[in-house]
Order: structure tokens, then sequence, then C-alpha cells
């Protein structure tokens, strides 16, 4: 989490705009990394 608000930071986003995005931003990467898992592309 420090790293995320630290990055958004660096991009000039507040710290209570990044906790408010985290939560979606975190559920497409989860999507999206089990997508490629379960399609065997791992690179």
């Amino acid at each position: 989490m420090g790293a995320v608000l630290a990055l958004g930071a660096a991009l000039g986003i507040s710290p209570r705009a990044m906790a408010e995005l985290l939560p979606g931003i975190e559920a497409v990467m989860v999507r999206k990394m089990n997508e490629r898992i379960g399609s065997g592309e791992h690179g």
C-alpha cells in the first residue's frame, strides 16, 4: 500500500483519491492475471 501511495504522490494524485481508486484497479489486475494464468500465457 505504501508503494501505491508513493506512486500516486509522484503522479500528483492525492492519497485519498488513491485509496478510493485502488480497490477497483486491484480487482482488474487480479482478473487479468487470472486470465493469463488460465490461458497459459505467462510472459
